[in-house]
């Protein structure tokens, strides 16, 4: 991760272990304007302060903190604040084949969306990069965030239709529990179970109540509390039972049981 200050900007830019995105930043500029210029990805941005104007494709466009902007790669496009104060931005930038060529038309046309769903979506995704630790769900996240800006690209905004698979469900609850260390990826359990990844978040979290990152979570820390209770130190848990590190295993095992492991061991 690269965090730079310069000129009153800050900027912290890291490129995320999160297959299909190429690159994260986090700016506020008090000042600076972009020149004219392309990315080979598409950009996902969201502002937290302030308002930005550019132009796409020489047509002028507006952000604000309510909207969510997608720009296509390889079309040229600026940026200057609308406010004297300067802007504060999050940004994703997305593989060019995410979302495909055949979309890029729409989105020159419409590049901004009222969309709050979408846009704490995003926001939740920032935050699970900015933690690195959290795979599977960083993975979930981005899975729905594609879905719903392909839904806006064929200007069709609305959520599909709610449907139960509970063999869908049950199946992924099997692959979950037989990878509660190691772990897996959405796409990898995907294809064990033969279902799209974005439906198989939804059917899992319908049948569940939870979706499949939280249900893993959980699972391990049920994993790591039969090996404090048998004697095992916490670091030593925090690997047996698939957690990045003694602090992971300290945030969610007081989440879900309000203790430190520490603690839970003691009392």
């Amino acid at each position: 991760m690269f965090f730079t200050v310069s000129g009153g900007a800050e900027v912290r830019a890291w490129r995320p272990g999160l297959s299909g995105v190429v690159e994260v930043l986090h700016a506020h500029f008090p000042s600076h304007a972009y020149p004219s210029h392309t990315h080979d990805a598409w950009t996902v941005l969201i502002v937290d302060e302030g308002a930005v104007r550019y132009d796409l494709d020489h047509r002028e466009h507006g952000l604000a903190q309510a909207q969510v902007s997608l720009l296509p790669p390889n079309v040229p496009h600026d940026g200057r604040s609308v406010r004297p104060e300067g802007f504060r931005k999050r940004v994703l930038y997305l593989e060019p084949d995410r979302l495909g060529d055949n979309v890029i038309g729409a989105a020159v046309d419409q590049p901004e969306y009222v969309d709050p769903v979408l846009r704490h979506r995003i926001h939740q995704l920032h935050g699970v990069l900015l933690d690195g630790k959290e795979d599977l769900e960083a993975q979930s996240r981005l899975t729905l965030i594609e879905e719903r800006l392909r839904q806006h690209l064929r200007r069709n905004v609305a959520d599909p239709p709610d449907r139960r698979d509970p063999g869908v469900a049950s199946r992924l609850r099997d692959v979950l529990d037989g990878s509660v260390p190691a772990g897996i990826t959405l796409d990898d359990a995907a294809k064990l179970v033969h279902a799209h990844p974005a439906h198989l978040v939804r059917a899992f979290s319908r049948e569940y109540g939870m979706p499949p990152h939280r249900y893993l979570t959980g699972r391990r820390v049920d994993l790591a509390r039969r090996y404090l209770l048998d004697g095992h130190p916490p670091a030593e848990v925090a690997t047996l039972a698939g957690f990045y590190d003694q602090s992971h295993l300290n945030r969610h095992f007081r989440k879900m049981l309000g203790v430190t492991p520490a603690t839970f061991v003691r009392r």
